[in-house]
C-alpha cells in the first residue's frame, strides 16, 4: 500500500511547523504568499491531497456549497454559474450543482443531501411554488441561502436579480419609440417573480404611453428558441397584425425570428423583435438581436460573495438587491411599417 502523505510529512521536509503547513494550504494570508508557494509545490512533489472532509471535522466547515437552478442548459444560469465559481474558487469553495426543472420534490431532495454532506450554504433560483419551509430547513440547520434570479414571497433572505419591470420597459419602450404600437408579448408565466414582473413592466410602458393594453397579445410560455418557434404561428396569425414582439429571454426571440423568418417574412424589417437577458448568441444571430442586458455575471458574483461574507460572519442587508438592465440597440429591431 501506498503510504498517505500527512502534513507533519511536508513540514519535516521543508522545516517548518505543521500549522504553518496547514495555514499555507488553506490560503491563509498568515503566511507570506512566496512561503504559501513553496509549501505547496512541496505538497504537490509528495504527492499531498487535501483532505476537505477531516478538515471539514476541525473546522466546522466542508468548503462545499450547493447551488440548485431551473436548468443549466438555459446560457442564462450558465453564465450565473460561471460567475458563481469565479467568486467561489478565491476562497477554495466549490459547488454542487443541481437542476430543479421547477419540480420542488427535487429541490428539497437536494437541500436534504446538502445538509448531510455537510454543506455550508447553498444558492438557488427557487423551484415554481417552493414552501417557505424548503429554505427554512436549510437556514434553520445553520445552511445560510441565498436566492438568485427569482424571489420568494414572504421570505426576507438576500436576493439577487436583475430589475426585470424596468428591464423590459426599456425593451418596449425602445419599440414604441420606433412608432411601434400592436406590440406582443411572448413567453414567461405569472407563476415565478420574473415573469410576473417582466409582464407588468410590459404593461406599465404601454399604459404610460397611452396605448391600451390588449391581453390578446400575450402568448404566455415559451422559455426556449423550440418554444419561440413555435410561438411564430400563434403570433404571425394574431388578428391584431402586430408589428413587434417583446420576448421574454433571448432564447425565446431567437426562435421566434427563425419562425417569422420560415414564414416569408424577415425579422428585423417586416417585424420588431427584443430579447432578455443578452446572452452571447444575441450579437452573432441573424439579425443580431436588440436585447436587455440583465446582469447575470454581477448576480452570480454578488450572490457568491454575499454567502462567502455570511460564512465569515458580516453580510448584506436581507432582502431584495436588484441589478440596473441596459439596453442593446442592433439589428433586429426597425421604424414601424405596416404589415401586409
Amino acid at each position: 500500500m501506498v503510504q498517505k502523505i500527512k502534513l507533519s510529512t511536508i513540514a519535516e521536509t521543508l522545516g517548518i511547523s505543521t500549522a504553518t503547513v496547514s495555514l499555507a494550504l488553506r490560503d491563509s494570508p498568515l503566511v507570506a504568499g512566496n512561503t504559501r508557494e513553496k509549501i505547496k509545490e512541496q505538497a504537490r512533489a509528495l504527492g499531498y491531497i487535501y483532505n476537505r472532509r477531516a478538515a471539514s471535522l476541525r473546522t466546522s466547515r466542508s468548503g462545499i456549497i450547493g447551488v440548485v437552478v431551473h436548468d443549466i442548459m438555459n446560457p442564462f444560469y450558465g453564465e450565473i454559474l460561471k460567475a458563481i465559481e469565479s467568486e467561489l474558487d478565491r476562497s477554495r469553495h466549490t459547488f454542487i450543482l443541481s437542476n430543479h426543472y421547477d419540480n420542488v420534490e427535487k429541490q428539497r431532495t437536494f437541500i436534504e443531501t446538502l445538509l448531510q454532506l455537510g454543506g455550508d450554504g447553498v444558492i438557488m433560483s427557487p423551484a415554481i411554488g417552493t414552501p417557505p419551509e424548503d429554505v427554512q430547513l436549510a437556514e434553520e440547520n445553520g445552511m445560510p441561502a441565498i436566492l438568485v434570479a427569482r424571489s420568494m414571497e414572504g421570505q426576507d433572505l438576500p436576493t439577487y436579480r436583475g430589475d426585470d419591470s424596468y428591464g423590459i420597459s426599456l425593451a418596449t419602450n425602445h419599440l414604441i419609440g420606433l412608432g411601434h404600437r400592436s406590440i406582443a408579448m411572448i413567453g414567461g408565466t405569472d407563476q415565478t417573480s420574473t415573469g410576473r414582473d417582466r409582464y407588468q413592466g410590459y404593461v406599465n410602458a404601454l399604459r404610460k404611453a397611452g396605448i391600451e393594453v390588449d391581453p390578446n397579445l400575450r402568448i404566455p410560455g415559451p422559455r426556449s428558441k423550440q418554444g419561440g418557434f413555435e410561438a411564430a404561428v400563434h403570433f404571425l396569425s394574431l388578428p391584431q397584425k402586430p408589428t413587434a414582439a417583446v420576448c421574454w429571454n433571448d432564447l425565446v426571440a431567437i426562435g421566434l425570428m427563425n419562425g417569422i423568418a420560415r414564414a416569408g417574412l424577415v425579422p428585423g424589417r417586416d417585424i420588431s423583435v427584443t430579447g432578455y437577458d443578452d446572452l452571447e448568441e444575441a450579437s452573432i444571430a441573424t439579425p443580431a438581436l436588440t436585447t436587455v442586458w440583465n446582469g447575470q455575471t454581477e448576480v452570480g458574483r454578488l450572490a457568491a460573495r454575499a454567502l462567502l461574507d455570511r460564512l465569515a460572519g458580516s453580510h448584506e442587508p436581507d432582502g431584495m438587491h436588484l441589478i440596473k438592465p441596459e439596453m442593446r440597440i442592433r439589428q433586429s429591431t426597425s421604424p414601424h411599417r405596416p404589415r401586409a
